[in-house]
């Protein structure tokens, strides 16, 4: 994840977060009813930031394999291009080779 998207989610989460604990506060209920909804809002958030972690290694596990694979393929065109030049120039020296050896004086 970038690191500009990793600040946006915090500053999401932190605002989600006071948000709920200063609406709880300010609830007219009795401190254990305040007390249980301070814990399921955590609990919630928890949860949301467990799944929002998972959704984003999957992405970079996905973006990950998908820059293997481009890599890959670029290596073996890579690779066969070279071997199709070594191969056009084994066979310019043959030819010059055997160029040479028709100049060369008999014996």
């Amino acid at each position: 994840m970038s690191s500009n998207k990793e600040n946006t989610l915090v500053a999401l989460l932190a605002g989600v977060a006071i948000g709920v604990g200063i609406g709880v506060l300010y609830a007219p209920d009795k401190g254990t009813e305040t007390r249980k909804k301070i814990k399921q809002k955590a609990e919630d958030a928890k949860h949301d930031i467990s799944d929002r972690v998972s959704h984003a290694k999957a992405d970079l596990t996905r973006s990950v394999h998908e820059k293997k694979e481009e890599m890959k393929e670029k290596l073996d065109e890579t690779i066969s291009h070279m071997n199709g030049k070594a191969e056009d120039i084994i066979s310019s020296l043959e030819r010059k080779l055997e160029e040479l050896k028709k100049m060369e004086p008999q014996k």
